[in-house]
C-alpha cells in the first residue's frame, strides 16, 4: 500500500481561498477511502482556525528550523477529523495572521513551512512514500530534498509528486533567499533547475525536480504548454511534458445533492424536477427581484477578468436592454469590477442583482434557483462549480477552456445532446450570441431545456475516478 503525505498551504473545512483548499478536503478523503494510508499536513492559522473544531486540536512536538540564521519555533499540531489525520505547522510568527497570503514576506513564511515539513518527518515518524505537493507554497521541497537534507537516508526513496492548481501563482523571489533563507547554496540556480529571469521561481523549481506533475484537468495540461496559458513556464512544462499529466478534479455528489440539500427551499431531482421552480422563486425573492418567468443567469465567482468577468460586463447592456432575463451576480474581487456590476443595478433593477458577498448558503441557493450558470474564464484550470451547477440541473455556459472544455458538452440543437452551452471565440458580442441562444432554448424549447438538464445531471463527477488516477501516478513514480 502506497503512504502518501499531503502538502498544502490550505484545505476546507479549516480554510480556503479557492480550488485548492476543496481539493484539499475532497482529494485525500477520497483515497482514504480508497485504501490509500494518506496524512495532510497544513498551516496552522490560528486567527483563522473554526472555533468548532479547535477543541480537537492536539499538541504533538515541537522543535527549532533554521530560516537563514534565525531559528524559528515550529510546533507540531494533530488533529483528526473524519477519519483522515492532520498535522498543522505552528508557528504564529509566520501564520498568526488575518489572511492566508498576500504578505510581503510569503518567501520567507512558505520557505519556512517547506523546511518544516521535511524536518517533521523523521520526528512525528511519518515516512511516505509519497509527498504528493500542491502548488508553489510546496513545491520547492524536492529541492530541498536533494540539496539540503540528501543525507537522511530514511528520505532517499522518498518520491514526490507536484499538482499545479493555477500556473499564474508560481513563487517568485530574489536570488539571495538561497543563503538567506535556506542556506542550500546556488548550484541549482540556472535555466535548468530554478532559475527564472533572474529570479528563484518555486513552481519552476517544483516542475523540474518533481517526480512526477500533474494539472487538474486533461485539456489544461495540454494549453499550459502554450504562451497563452504558459505563464512564461511553457517551455518548461514542454522539457517535462514525459511526466505531466492532467487528472479531472471532482466535487462531493452527496454534499452537493438538490434531492437532500438542506440549504434549498425546495428539493428535487433529476426525474421530478418541478420542485426547482420552487427554489427559482425564493432565489428571485432573496436576491430582490420580481419573481418571474424568465431565464435567471447566475453568476457565483471571484470577480476578476481570469474568471471572465470583464468580458461579461462588456457583452451585459444590450443583452439587459433586448432580453426579458435576469443576472445574478454572487461575489467579491477587483472593486472596478464590483463597481461596475452595481452601475448595471441601477440602469437594470428588475433585470440584474449583484450580491458583492461572500455567502455559502446564498451560493447553494443560487445553484438550484437558476437556469443557467455563467463561467467565461479567460482561462480555468479545472473549475468546480460548473460542476455544481450541473448537479443542480442549472445549465453552465462556459468558455471552453481548460476543465470547462473537459466537462461541458455544448448543446447540439440537431440531436440534442449536450450539458450546458459553450463558446471558443473570446469576444464579447460571442458571449452576448450564446446567452440568447440559451434565452431561445430555454423559452422556446422547454423539452429541450429539460433533456439537457437531465442529461447534465446524470453525470457523475465524484472524486473515485481522479482517485485511481492519482494512485496510478504513485505507482509508476513509486515502482
Amino acid at each position: 500500500m502506497t503512504k502518501v503525505l499531503f502538502a498544502a498551504a490550505e484545505a476546507a473545512p479549516f480554510y480556503k481561498t479557492g480550488g485548492l483548499g476543496d481539493v484539499s478536503l475532497a482529494l485525500p478523503r477520497a483515497l482514504k477511502a480508497d485504501g490509500v494510508e494518506i496524512r495532510v499536513v497544513i498551516p496552522y492559522y490560528e486567527k483563522l482556525f473554526p472555533e468548532k473544531y479547535r477543541a480537537q486540536v492536539k499538541d504533538l512536538l515541537n522543535f527549532t528550523v533554521k530560516v537563514g540564521d534565525k531559528s524559528q519555533y515550529c510546533g507540531i499540531k494533530t488533529l483528526q477529523l473524519d477519519d483522515l489525520d492532520y498535522y498543522l505547522i505552528d508557528n504564529q510568527e509566520y501564520f498568526g495572521r488575518e489572511g492566508l497570503y498576500g504578505y510581503w514576506d510569503d518567501g520567507e513564511r512558505f520557505a519556512f513551512f517547506q523546511m518544516a515539513i521535511c524536518e517533521m518527518l523523521e520526528r512525528v515518524d511519518y515516512i511516505p512514500d509519497v509527498l504528493h505537493l500542491n502548488d508553489w507554497h510546496t513545491a520547492f521541497i524536492p529541492v530541498l530534498l536533494k540539496e539540503k537534507y540528501y543525507w537522511i537516508k530514511a528520505y532517499r526513496k522518498l518520491k514526490t509528486l507536484l499538482t499545479i492548481h493555477n500556473m499564474q501563482f508560481q513563487g517568485i523571489y530574489d536570488p539571495v533567499i538561497l543563503d538567506s533563507l535556506f542556506k542550500i547554496g546556488w548550484q541549482t540556480f540556472n535555466e535548468d533547475g530554478i532559475a527564472f529571469y533572474d529570479q528563484v521561481n518555486f513552481l519552476k523549481a517544483g516542475i523540474n525536480f518533481a517526480d512526477a506533475v500533474n494539472t487538474v484537468s486533461p485539456s489544461y495540461a495540454q494549453e499550459i504548454q502554450t504562451p497563452q496559458f504558459g505563464e512564461r513556464l511553457d517551455g518548461v512544462l514542454r522539457a517535462n511534458q514525459a511526466k505531466l499529466t492532467g487528472i479531472m478534479n471532482g466535487i462531493d455528489m452527496q454534499l452537493y445533492d438538490p434531492a437532500t440539500d438542506p440549504a434549498l427551499t425546495a428539493n428535487y431531482s433529476a426525474s421530478d424536477l418541478a420542485p426547482k421552480a420552487k427554489d427559482k422563486a425564493a432565489l428571485q425573492k432573496a436576491v430582490g427581484l420580481p419573481e418571474a418567468d424568465v431565464p435567471v443567469f447566475a453568476v457565483v465567482s471571484r470577480l476578476t477578468t481570469q474568471k471572465g468577468m470583464d468580458l461579461l460586463l462588456d457583452a451585459l447592456d444590450d443583452f439587459l436592454k433586448k432580453q426579458a432575463v435576469q443576472v445574478i451576480v454572487l461575489g467579491t474581487g477587483d472593486p472596478a469590477l464590483e463597481h461596475a456590476f452595481e452601475i448595471y443595478q441601477l440602469a437594470y433593477p428588475d433585470k440584474i442583482a449583484p450580491q458583492i458577498k461572500f455567502d455559502v448558503n446564498l451560493a447553494q441557493q443560487i445553484y438550484a434557483g437558476s437556469d443557467s450558470f455563467l463561467m467565461p474564464s479567460a482561462f480555468e484550470p479545472s473549475g468546480l462549480s460548473q460542476m455544481m451547477a450541473m448537479r443542480y440541473g442549472t445549465l453552465p455556459l462556459v468558455h471552453l477552456v481548460g476543465g470547462l472544455k473537459d466537462t461541458v458538452v455544448p448543446y447540439n440543437h440537431y440531436t440534442g445532446a449536450g450539458t450546458g452551452f459553450g463558446f471558443e471565440d473570446y469576444r464579447p458580442a460571442v458571449l452576448r450570441k450564446m446567452m440568447t441562444m440559451a434565452v431561445e432554448c430555454y423559452t422556446k424549447h422547454p423539452k429541450a431545456w429539460a433533456k439537457l438538464q437531465q442529461q447534465a445531471m446524470a453525470l457523475d463527477f465524484g472524486w473515485g475516478k481522479s482517485a485511481k488516477k492519482y494512485q496510478h501516478v504513485y505507482d509508476t513514480i513509486t515502482s
